[in-house]
């Protein structure tokens, strides 16, 4: 895009943005930082677009249901599943509307370094991690292998996993996103061994090199209950979720999330650009919306 065609279009936005506003749109923020990506862009467009507010709310998955149940929120911009509370609140109560895809599939897997697995090539395989236990094992495993992980609050059967395969590790969650990724950066750099629970779309798959575990294939049913799960993970349909009054109202800003729909290069691009190379969130969703327009341009409502 020249500069004159991006002058253009920011004025044209910021003039838009003041002769309409609509109101206020409120959107729970997760944790991670793909999310952060899908809220900033539509943020962005809703603001300077379609001249409304938006306030990013930040909540956990489970209460960003909730939140939506009770018109605290309108919208979450991504959801990984969580088939028993869309059977709470959206079969159920039906206070909770699902607002279809947003392009991305999801991944949850066992992650090593690429260095790791050409040095042991059989260790991808979940069948030989007892053999290399030691290796993984940290100050807070004890004798036993660590398996790093982000969250407790986000997908994560590791615990059951564990114990049902009969694996010799321990979960340690380092407390978020933010936290395993600086861990798996500072071993990735030395070179050492880790075994970490992670996920794409994920900025960092673009930056390094991992192998994901084998672990026992997904097949319907396999994970219907959680405590004596023996499988991997399903991929997932990621998708919107809106409170069932935000999308009866059928307003501009519910058309514009409604139809947002991107790839997982284009979430890990502004995602990379926010935490790899620490840009401001406005700065990484101007930046993306400046050199996508054939992308974006379909989710705005017509007459805007």
């Amino acid at each position: 895009m020249s500069i004159l065609m991006f002058v253009t279009l920011a004025i044209s936005t910021e003039t838009q943005a003041q002769q309409r506003v609509h109101g206020t749109v409120r959107i729970g923020l997760h944790s991670w930082v793909g999310y952060h990506a899908n809220a900033e862009v539509v943020k962005y467009l809703l603001e300077r677009r379609l001249g409304y507010d938006v306030e990013l709310v930040p909540v956990d998955e489970e209460h960003g249901w909730q939140a939506l149940d009770g018109g605290a929120l309108d919208a979450v911009v991504e959801n990984w599943g969580h088939e028993e509370l869309a059977a709470a609140y959206i079969h159920g109560r039906g206070t909770v509307v699902d607002g279809g895809p947003t392009g991305n599939t999801g991944t949850i897997g066992w992650y090593v370094p690429d260095y790791l697995a050409e040095q042991y090539p059989d260790i991808t395989d979940w069948r030989n991690l007892n053999r290399y236990a030691h290796l993984f094992a940290t100050a807070d495993s004890g004798r036993r292998g660590r398996l790093l992980a982000a969250s407790p609050s986000y997908v994560t059967y590791e615990n059951a996993l564990i114990k049902n395969l009969g694996l010799n590790y321990t979960v340690v969650f380092a407390g978020s996103e933010g936290a395993e990724i600086d861990e798996v950066r500072r071993l990735y750099a030395q070179r050492k061994p880790v075994l970490f629970y992670f996920y794409e779309p994920q900025w960092l798959t673009w930056r390094l090199q991992f192998r994901r575990i084998e672990l026992p294939a997904y097949r319907e049913g396999c994970d219907a209950d959680p405590v004596t799960i023996t499988c991997g993970y399903p991929s997932y349909r990621l998708n919107k979720l809106f409170s069932r009054k935000f999308a009866e109202e059928d307003s501009p800003a519910y058309r514009l999330l409604r139809d947002f729909r991107w790839t997982n290069a284009d979430q890990d691009m502004v995602a990379g650009w926010m935490a790899g190379k620490r840009m401001s969130p406005e700065n990484a969703a101007r930046r993306w919306v400046q050199s996508h327009r054939d992308v974006w341009q379909s989710w705005i409502p017509d007459g805007y």
